[in-house]
C-alpha cells in the first residue's frame, strides 16, 4: 500500500452549521429544512431521538431522558452555531430551559432553540397577541401548548385539534385538512394569527394561501424554528420561504 499525502479543509458550513434533533417518527421537518436552507454553505446535521408510537405526556417525558444521548450523536467535531430540538409538545412538557441545558451539556453549540421558543419569538416579532391554534393531538398534548401561550401573555381565542394520538398518522394528515382547520381557527372572533403546531405536519405549502385568505400571519412549528435558527446564526434562508414571518 502506498500512502498518499492529503490536506485538511475547513468545515462544510462556511456560513452556518446547524443541528436538528428530530423525533424518530417525524417525516416532515427535514424535508422542510432542506427547502428553507438550500445554500450549500449552510451545513445541516440531524440526530434522531426515540419517540413512542403514541404521543402522550408519558412518551414525551421519556424523551427528556434520551435528549442528551441524541444531542451527543450529532457530529462531535462540528462547532454548531445553533441546535434545534424539533418537538413543540416535547418542549412544552419538558420545559425550554431544561431542553437547552440538556442539549448544551451534550454538544458544542452557541445556541439552542425549539419550536415553542421560536414561535413565541416569531409572534413577538409580528406583534401577534391572540393566536388561534391548530394541533394534531389529543387534549392532554394540545392543551399544554395553549397554556404555554397564555403563560407568555397571549390570549388564545380558539384551539382546533384532529385528536390524533398515533404519531405515524400525523405526517399523513392531508395538507388540505390542515388548511380547512386553519381557516376555521383563523376566523375565530379576535384571532390575529394562526399557529400550526407540530413539526410533523405538512404545512409549508399552505402558509401563503392561508395568509392571503385570512389576512393575518400564519406561523407553523417548522417555519418558526427555521426562522429562529436563521436569526440566531445569520444562516441565509431561501428567498421563497413562505409567510409574513420571512418577509416583514
Amino acid at each position: 500500500m502506498t500512502r498518499f499525502p492529503y490536506r485538511l479543509a475547513g468545515a462544510i458550513g462556511t456560513k452556518a452549521t446547524l443541528g436538528l434533533i428530530v423525533l424518530q417518527v417525524d417525516e416532515t421537518i427535514e424535508q422542510d429544512f432542506r427547502r428553507l436552507f438550500p445554500d450549500p454553505a449552510v451545513a445541516l446535521y440531524t440526530s434522531r431521538i426515540p419517540s413512542g408510537a403514541e404521543l402522550n405526556p408519558d412518551t414525551i417525558a421519556a424523551m427528556e431522558t434520551d435528549l442528551p444521548r441524541a444531542a451527543s450523536l450529532l457530529p462531535p467535531a462540528a462547532a454548531f452555531d445553533a441546535v434545534g430540538y424539533a418537538c413543540t409538545s416535547g418542549t412544552t412538557l419538558i420545559g425550554a430551559a431544561r431542553v437547552a441545558a440538556l442539549v448544551q451539556g451534550a454538544t458544542r453549540t452557541r445556541a439552542v432553540t425549539d419550536p415553542l421558543t421560536a414561535s413565541l419569538a416569531a409572534m413577538r416579532a409580528l406583534g401577534v397577541c391572540r393566536p388561534a391554534i391548530v394541533s394534531p393531538y389529543i387534549e392532554t398534548v394540545a392543551g399544554p401548548i395553549r397554556a404555554a401561550f397564555e403563560a407568555a401573555g397571549l390570549r388564545v381565542p380558539a384551539t382546533l385539534s384532529f385528536g390524533e394520538e398515533v404519531e405515524a398518522r400525523v405526517a399523513r394528515i392531508d395538507p388540505a385538512s390542515i388548511h380547512e382547520a386553519a381557516l376555521v381557527a383563523g376566523r375565530a372572533e379576535g384571532a390575529d394569527a394562526v399557529f400550526l403546531s407540530c413539526t410533523n405536519l405538512r404545512t409549508l405549502d399552505i402558509i401563503g394561501d392561508l395568509e392571503d385568505r385570512l389576512g393575518v400571519p400564519v406561523i407553523s412549528s417548522n417555519q418558526a424554528l427555521g426562522w429562529h435558527m436563521a436569526r440566531l446564526t445569520d444562516a441565509p434562508l431561501a428567498p421563497t420561504a413562505p409567510g409574513r414571518l420571512f418577509h416583514r
